[in-house]
């Protein structure tokens, strides 16, 4: 009997592979099936990676002024989103197209002050090859991005190299996840580089002292997207039905994910379920192995919206119903403000296909903040979201990139579906 339902489960699979484009959750790509043991990873062997080719420099900053600013009476120095979510903040654009690829990013600043950006890459999209120099298949692997001239504009690898060496040559993508590094997000806490991606469903988990050089991956507890045949799951991380769309999975903990580290702990940002979705996290003391990230106590942080909407709707009708399926993609800062500390989030939401669309459509950003001065608790969801576009939105909107400079704060992301632009945030009037 259960051979049977996983022989009828893999041929599910295999029929849900997608077209060309930004994969869905669940299935954004062909998903492995659910294994009842994580294989223990051996020992790392070191390949010869080609010969590195040279850095091109970013194109000229086409960074353009944002406005003179008048600090506001009683107000201090430049806005944070504490001031965007009262309403006395905006974003500007001011680097129309800073030479990132579209889809997403994650931006850290250097001890050096060189600005990297993470993101995944394929042969595909940006000519990626991997460390046996074999050209990596869509969605592709992690690669770095760099600026020079403060995150205005960037310049990579020609070709992009993959982050990450294989165990061996050619790289198998069971072990090395080569073909899929998916989503990274990374937090640098001065001392150590913590990168999360996705690979089929899961959260895989990377350190690094220098950015450059990476541990082997670790799998974050027990992240996945599976069926109730396989085990139960919490209420919250139940895939419900969806309009437009069939259900192949049945829970969800996993999908792109978020990290923040703070005093000692290692936050890992998940999807929780889906129609409705729901962000929740992981956590584990700095250091500790995958095996002992546990599911936060407050799960869900928060949750989407409950219904599709109106399936006649279409664009900025539907804004109230934009994150209905999926809420994942967290990227968290902290900001102090005397004695209220508390953490900001975008995220990605998406409303899912429209009738007869053949993936999801209808993506937005969201915005979220913790009640308290904790990560695991109760978080409440910005009353005036999505942020910065109307839906339909685009496939890289929601995959936005926040990065403090110089006490300005700075969000990278598409606007226009086409390329990718810096936002810095401004005071109103």
């Amino acid at each position: 009997m259960l051979k049977s339902l996983l022989l009828a489960l893999a041929v599910t699979v295999a029929a849900c592979r997608p077209t060309p484009g930004k994969p869905p959750l669940p299935g954004s790509t062909a998903q492995a099936l659910p294994a009842a043991t994580v294989t223990v990873l051996p020992p790392r062997v070191t390949t010869p990676a080609p010969t590195r080719p040279p850095i091109v420099p970013p194109r000229p900053a086409t960074a353009t002024p944002f406005p003179a600013q008048q600090v506001p009476p009683g107000r201090f120095g430049a806005p944070t989103l504490a001031d965007l979510w009262a309403g006395h903040a905006e974003f500007v654009v001011d680097a129309p197209d800073t030479g990132l690829p579209m889809g997403e990013s994650d931006t850290v600043i250097m001890n050096n002050g060189e600005v990297w950006s993470y993101l995944h890459a394929s042969q595909r999209s940006a000519g990626a090859v991997d460390r046996c120099g074999d050209p990596v298949p869509f969605p592709g692997c992690t690669v770095i991005y760099r600026s020079y001239d403060g995150g205005v504009s960037f310049g990579s690898e020609r070709p992009p190299l993959c982050q990450f060496g294989c165990l061996t040559c050619p790289c198998d993508n069971a072990v090395d996840h080569i073909e899929q590094q998916q989503y990274p997000r990374v937090f640098f806490d001065g001392e150590q580089v913590h990168l999360v991606y996705e690979w089929q469903g899961r959260v895989m988990l990377r350190t690094s002292p220098n950015g450059v050089h990476w541990s082997p991956p670790e799998y974050v507890g027990d992240t996945l997207i599976w069926n109730l045949w396989y085990r139960d799951c919490p209420a919250a991380e139940r895939i419900g039905e969806h309009p437009n769309t069939p259900m192949t999975y049945e829970c969800l903990a996993g999908g792109p994910p978020g990290i923040y580290v703070d005093d000692g702990t290692v936050y890992v940002f998940v999807a929780l379920g889906q129609n409705p979705g729901a962000m929740g996290c992981f956590q584990a003391p700095v250091g500790a192995p995958g095996s002992e990230f546990r599911r936060c106590a407050a799960n869900p942080l928060f949750v989407g919206a409950p219904f599709y909407g109106p399936t006649d709707l279409t664009g900025p009708a539907t804004n109230p119903y934009f994150d209905f399926r999926t809420i994942s993609s967290a990227d968290v800062i902290k900001i102090d403000a005397g004695d209220d500390a508390r953490y900001y989030m975008l995220y990605e939401g998406v409303r899912g296909p429209g009738p007869g669309d053949p993936g999801d459509t209808q993506f937005g950003l969201g915005m979220a903040r913790s009640l308290t001065s904790q990560i695991d608790g109760p978080w409440e969801k910005y009353p005036h979201n999505p942020l910065l576009a109307n839906l339909p939105g685009n496939i890289g909107l929601g995959h936005a990139d926040i990065v403090v400079a110089g006490g300005w704060t700075h969000v990278y992301t598409s606007l226009d579906g086409v390329t990718r632009s810096r936002l810095t945030l401004v005071w109103k009037g």
